[in-house]
């Protein structure tokens, strides 16, 4: 009796050695400065196309794509809880049925998720239930060996133009703090610096053929004074806002070979 009552004793203190050294799981691993691309939404096949996205910054900021609109809001985490706190602020463009139908059930997703898990590269959102709701990849945020194509520069006058047909825009930040690319009419060069979501040009030098389209001049123009505005990137899916340190859009882009 008492060598078994010993052997009970070992077992038990060697279990609680064992736990001792096993992780803490009492709080959830942090979100802030991640990015995630939708792969799995529970009970749905994904609509094809642009892909829902999910973004943490600055603490407690969430934002993303639901495939249609772009929201933003406010998330919170104590220990194994965590809220995305409605509403979400989101643009209101129109979808065709199956984007939108996909969108709201995204967006129900994301406010009704009470936990989370990270593994492998994959963040998983739970119910309070223990049901999986969305499963998401890691998406990089690295803009470096990248390449973007504009869909939007300000103007100078507090507005944000499309760009004129013909006269495409590009962005390649190459991985030696060099940008360069096609400003509409000339090649253009500047150096970069990027810090997280920080992101600064320096002055951009440019070719100076001129080219008689109408608007194609006044658009480079717009385009490298837009450059030297940004303060701060801001990259969803295929989709890269780069903005200035008050927040107004300087430049949309999308990544080159994205629809």
């Amino acid at each position: 009796m008492r060598a078994r009552s010993r052997t009970g004793l070992l077992a038990a203190a060697a279990l609680a050695s064992a736990c001792g050294t096993m992780p803490a799981t009492d709080t959830l691993p942090s979100l802030d400065g991640t990015a995630w691309v939708l792969e799995n939404l529970t009970g749905r096949t994904l609509v094809d196309g642009q892909r829902p996205t999910l973004q943490f910054t600055g603490g407690d900021r969430v934002s993303g794509s639901d495939g249609c609109n772009r929201f933003s809001g406010r998330y919170t985490v104590a220990k194994r809880a965590f809220k995305v706190v409605p509403p979400l602020a989101s643009t209101q463009m129109a979808c065709p049925a199956a984007i939108g139908e996909q969108a709201r059930a995204y967006v129900e997703a994301l406010t009704v998720a009470g936990s989370y898990q990270i593994a492998d590269g994959r963040l998983q959102l739970i119910a309070a239930s223990g049901t999986p709701l969305a499963t998401f990849i890691a998406q990089s945020t690295d803009l470096a060996n990248t390449s973007w194509r504009a869909a939007g520069i300000n103007n100078g006058r507090e507005a944000v133009a499309g760009v004129v047909a013909g006269a495409d825009v590009t962005l390649q930040f190459g991985g030696d703090g060099q940008a360069s690319g096609w400003a509409g009419c000339n090649r253009w060069s500047a150096s970069y610096t990027v810090d997280r979501s920080s992101l600064q040009f320096g002055p951009p030098a440019a070719t100076r053929k001129m080219c008689a389209e109408p608007g194609v001049m006044v658009q480079e123009q717009n385009f490298l004074n837009a450059l030297a505005t940004v303060s701060e990137a801001r990259m969803e899916g295929d989709r890269l806002e780069l903005r200035t340190a008050q927040g107004a859009m300087a430049l949309v882009l999308y990544r080159e070979g994205s629809d």
